[in-house]
C-alpha cells in the first residue's frame, strides 16, 4: 500500500515477487494497474466484469409519456432512449414506467484477467473509463487469487494495492495478514502514510512500513521512524535513492533480476524475510 501514488509500491511489490517466486500475484489497482508492465504477463483468460446495471427502454412498448424523464435526477432518461453515460443504474425509471417499457440490464464495467508470469499466476483487472464500483472489481480479483492459491497449495498471495484510502483500498486491505506501506520522506508521503495506518487500524490489519528514497530527506525520514516507533508500527527498512532502480524499470525487469547483488536487491530479500516472520507470528 502507499496512501498516495508514486512512492514505489509497485516496484517493491514486483521485487518481492521475484524474491518469493512461489506466490499468487494480484494487482488490485484496477483504475490504473501497472504491475503488468514489469511482469509482462501472458493473459490466459479474460472476462468482462459487470458491477452495475443500465436502463434500457423498449422502443415498441414505450408510449413517450415522459414520466421517466421527469423523475430521473441524473438526466439520463430521454424516451425512447437512455443516455448510458449519465445513467447511474438506480432503476427508478423502471419502477415508475406505467407500461413496463424500461428494464435494467447488466453493464460491462471493466475486464478481469487471469495470467501467467515468470513468478507465478497473476490476476489483474482494468476498470473502463468513467465506470465506478472499483471495490467490487478488486474483490473479484482477490477472490480469484485466493481460489488459485487454494488450488495449488500456495500459502502466499502478494497484492499490489492502489493509492489512497477509498473503496478499492478498503476492498484490498480487508482480511489481509499484513499491509506493507511504502512511503517517502515528504510531507505528502508522511500525511498519506498516516491515513493508511489509521485505516488499517480500523480494519484490524497489521502494518509495517518501508521508507523509499530515505536519503533525499534524512530529517523527514527520522520523523517517520519516530512516528512509527511511537505508534508501534514496525519499520521494515530504508531504501536509498539509486538510479539502478530506474535502469531496471527501463529494462522491464524487477530489481532482483536486473542487479541481484546490488545493495537494494539484497535489502529487498532481507525485508521479505522479515515479512515472512511477521506474518508467521
Amino acid at each position: 500500500m502507499s496512501g498516495k501514488g508514486g512512492t514505489g509500491k509497485t516496484t517493491v511489490c514486483a521485487a518481492f515477487a521475484a524474491v518469493t517466486r512461489n506466490s499468487v500475484l494480484a494487482d488490485c489497482d484496477v483504475d490504473a494497474p501497472d504491475l503488468h508492465i514489469l511482469l509482462q504477463p501472458k493473459i490466459i483468460e479474460q472476462e468482462p466484469f459487470s458491477g452495475s446495471e443500465v436502463a434500457v427502454i423498449d422502443r415498441e412498448a414505450c408510449t413517450l409519456c415522459g414520466l421517466c424523464e421527469e423523475r430521473c435526477r441524473f438526466g439520463a432518461a430521454h424516451p425512447p432512449g437512455i443516455d448510458v453515460i449519465a445513467c447511474e443504474g438506480c432503476a427508478l425509471c423502471e419502477y415508475v414506467c406505467p407500461v413496463g417499457a424500461v428494464t435494467m440490464k447488466p453493464r460491462t464495467s471493466g475486464n478481469i484477467y487471469g495470467s501467467a508470469t515468470r513468478f507465478g499466476p497473476m490476476f489483474h483487472a482494468r476498470l473502463l473509463a468513467g465506470e465506478g464500483n472499483s471495490g467490487k472489481l478488486v474483490t473479484e480479483v482477490r477472490k480469484r487469487a485466493s481460489e488459485m492459491a487454494m488450488k495449488h497449495g500456495t500459502r502466499t498471495i502478494l497484492i499490489d494495492g492502489s493509492p489512497g484510502i477509498g473503496c478499492p483500498v478498503i476492498a484490498t486491505l480487508t482480511g489481509v495478514d499484513l499491509a506493507v506501506i511504502v512511503t517517502e520522506p515528504t510531507l505528502t508521503g508522511v500525511h498519506d502514510m498516516e491515513r493508511v495506518l489509521e485505516l488499517c487500524s480500523g480494519l484490524d490489519v497489521g502494518t509495517a512500513v518501508i521508507i523509499n528514497k530515505y536519503d533525499i530527506n534524512p530529517d523527514m525520514t527520522e520523523q517517520i521512524v519516530n512516528y512509527c516507533t511511537e505508534s508501534g508500527v514496525y519499520v521494515l527498512g530504508r531504501i536509498p535513492f539509486d538510479p539502478v532502480v530506474t535502469d531496471s524499470m527501463i529494462a522491464l525487469l524487477t530489481l532482483p533480476e536486473f542487479a541481484p547483488t546490488c545493495r537494494i536487491a539484497l535489502l529487498m530479500k532481507d525485508m521479505w524475510s522479515q515479512i515472512v516472520c511477521l506474518v508467521s507470528e
